[in-house]
């Protein structure tokens, strides 16, 4: 670890630009990256706080070809999406760009001819998989098949999504190219390699031994098992028609790879940064006393913990990153999040949706945060930690001291008289917690840090509890000022403890309790360090709502929109079922349907699926036992027309004999309906033929 570093390069992981931003995507990356950022600056140090759009790779191929528009249309439409959403939202960048522009490209480009010129790479003529019908190789994204691994069925060509193992799209079982559905055949193509085996000793010592006692164990583990299984050499070329040109001869119709390209945006991206103000961008790249943090999903490890590495120590120029806090996976309401099946909570509908409420969010998430395991986003939990903490815990608080200033005091800060012992034993406690929660941060335990500040808040409401100043205001006005004052440093402290975690929510404490200017400066050391953060004589405003408590409608219509999403994307899966074998005429004919009607039915005892129905068939009367009732009451039953299969053998069903069977289907959404006559005036007994 780098003690003292003289400047922070803090990254944040490129997002696609084939889709928004959702809140898996916050959780593991921007808001901990946000939280981090702002806490530095609150420290005053020098931080360059860096990300951008990902416009490059087979992703943004397949939604182009998906939504029927061109690559750049795609990445303009969703990199609109994404930078408004981001800034709304409160993740204080200082620089977002994206890949697709000039001086990322350049700055790739160079990147690799450097790595080219100084033979680097490996230049090998390999056999990959080529669709025939399209004309054109297939990037892992355009291939499916069954895992080698797990066998489960739909693996991609570079991951499996089930088992997690990285694959080659030749390693699939059955391939099938996504573009035509046909199977591709092997094709000899050229690429370069960057032999990552070459780079197995730097790996193992620089982080296996030594990063062993300060990466979180998730990706210290990762690494692990994947230097144990032996590295080989990765390509770094694709042969793709969107992406940047490989920039040597011999090498037309080919891309960079996209994951040798993405991380090198995060370069770029500090050098247009840098130019825009006036700032030498090498020493945040180049210079050993810089401290490099990236923060990414922990399916972006590998990348960021070996290719990426490896790539700067081939280059030989460029400082390692001092860690790599990745989180774990968000899942939601016990589903896995998925853009492609649109089950998630996209951050732009959700500012619609819940406006001004930015902070619940960041709270909920962060409170949530999958730091050391997966974890699940619930709409019903969401609620419980708007409602329960940041509106009856923290704004609670704040409301009290506000309301009660303004009552006794219009607005003015009391002056103190002799601080008792739970005074002063309050006010230690306090200067405490700036220190307890910078140790939090600075290990990357962001739950942990806002767990703290929570507690600030608790510290405030027990010392009004306790103190019970509402009471005491009617015989000695004097301790009542001291208690008001005590708990005015607390919410103050609060004002900007808070602003790493709840920006939004700190500059409206900033604004009521009027500290916004130099002449109550307000800072994270000064917190640890005075009492005397909002002096007597200070004129606070007026209460204003801090958070405003979630109601069940609100919460009932996120959850009816996921449930709307689970069922469309139960209709999308379901498919026509082939043909069945062909049958001859004559047994055909041997198939007597009738029209019946339902007259009696009831539910079959200790049976949950099966109805017991007497139904008229114009020959009899009959008992049906027929597997519906998960779909159908008796009620909903009896009156209705039917078709039936009269001549089916009889079969006891739980000791009830079943003489027919009713005919019905499906809808996509899994509903069964009755397969019957349209027209009225259909008698019983009708035959159908």
């Amino acid at each position: 670890m780098i003690q003292n570093p003289k400047r922070y390069t803090v990254t944040a992981a490129l997002p696609y630009t084939n889709g928004p931003i959702h809140i898996g995507h916050l959780a593991g990356v921007y808001v901990p990256a946000d939280i981090y950022a702002r806490f530095l600056r609150m420290q005053n140090k020098d931080v360059a706080f860096i990300c951008g759009s990902d416009e490059h790779g087979v992703a943004i191929s397949m939604k182009a070809k998906k939504e029927g528009i061109s690559p750049q249309e795609v990445i303009d439409k969703y990199n609109k999406i994404i930078s408004d959403s981001f800034q709304e939202f409160g993740i204080s960048f200082d620089n977002y760009s994206r890949t697709s522009a000039k001086i990322h490209h350049d700055t790739a480009s160079d990147f690799f001819r450097k790595l080219y010129d100084e033979g680097k790479f490996i230049e090998e003529v390999t056999e990959q998989l080529y669709d025939a019908e399209a004309d054109q190789f297939l990037a892992d994204r355009f291939v499916t098949g069954t895992c080698p691994k797990c066998n489960s069925e739909g693996a991609y060509g570079d991951q499996c999504e089930k088992c997690g193992t990285s694959l080659n799209a030749t390693d699939l079982i059955n391939p099938k190219s996504t573009i035509t559905g046909s199977t591709p055949v092997l094709r000899e193509t050229k690429h370069w390699f960057l032999p990552l085996d070459q780079y197995d000793t730097f790996l193992r010592e620089w982080i296996i031994e030594g990063h062993k006692n300060d990466w979180k164990p998730n990706v210290y583990g990762q690494v692990k098992s994947w230097l144990d299984d032996g590295l080989k050499p990765r390509a770094v070329t694709r042969d793709l028609d969107w992406g940047i040109d490989v920039p040597v001869d011999g090498a037309e119709g080919k891309k960079l790879y996209v994951w040798f390209d993405a991380p090198i945006g995060y370069i770029s991206s500090t050098k247009e940064w840098a130019a825009r103000e006036g700032k030498d961008w090498e020493p945040y790249w180049k210079d050993q006393d810089t401290k490099l943090v990236h923060f990414i999903g922990k399916d972006n490890i590998v990348f960021h913990c070996i290719i990426f590495p490896a790539m700067l120590k081939a280059e030989g120029s460029y400082i390692l990153p001092d860690n790599v806090p990745a989180n774990e996976f968000l899942n939601l309401e016990g589903n896995k999040l998925s853009t492609s099946k649109n089950w998630a909570v996209w951050l732009n509908e959700y500012l619609i949706d819940f406006p001004e409420k930015q902070d619940v969010l960041r709270y909920t998430l962060t409170a949530n945060a999958p730091e050391t395991k997966d974890n699940d986003f619930t709409w019903k939990d969401f609620q419980a930690r708007n409602n329960n903490e940041l509106v009856a815990i923290f704004g609670n608080f704040i409301n009290r001291v506000v309301v009660l200033t303004n009552k006794y005091y219009n607005g003015i800060v009391p002056a103190p008289n002799t601080f008792n012992e739970v005074d002063e034993r309050t006010l230690a406690e306090l200067k405490a917690y700036p220190a307890v929660i910078e140790n939090s941060i600075e290990r990357f335990r962001f739950r942990e840090a806002l767990g703290e500040l929570m507690n600030v808040a608790r510290l405030g409401n027990k010392y009004l509890a306790d103190e019970e100043p509402w009471k005491l205001i009617k015989t000695d006005e004097e301790r009542v000022k001291t208690q008001m004052y005590v708990a005015l440093q607390i919410a103050a402290a609060l004002s900007t403890l808070a602003e790493p975690f709840l920006p939004f929510s700190a500059t409206k404490l900033k604004n009521m309790f009027n500290v916004t200017s130099s002449e109550v400066e307000m800072s994270w050391n000064k917190v640890a360090e005075t009492s005397d953060l909002i002096p007597a004589g200070h004129q606070i405003c007026q209460a204003e709502l801090l958070f405003a408590k979630i109601e069940d409608e609100e919460i009932q219509k996120q959850i009816d929109k996921l449930e709307a999403t689970k069922l469309a994307n139960a209709a999308e899966v379901k498919t026509t079922e082939p043909q069945k074998e062909t049958v001859q005429f004559e047994d055909f004919a041997k198939i007597d349907l009738r029209v019946g009607t339902i007259i009696e039915a009831e539910k079959m005892p200790k049976a949950n699926k099966l109805l017991v129905l007497k139904v008229d068939t114009g020959i009899d009367v009959r008992t049906i036992v027929s597997g519906i009732a998960e779909h159908f009451t008796p009620e909903e039953v009896i009156g209705k027309q039917v078709t039936v299969l009269v001549n089916l053998a009889p079969r006891a069903l739980r000791g009830v004999n079943s003489e027919g069977m009713l005919l019905l289907t499906e809808t996509k959404e899994g509903k069964l309906v009755f397969v019957n006559p349209d027209e009225a005036g259909v008698y019983n007994g009708a035959t159908i033929g």
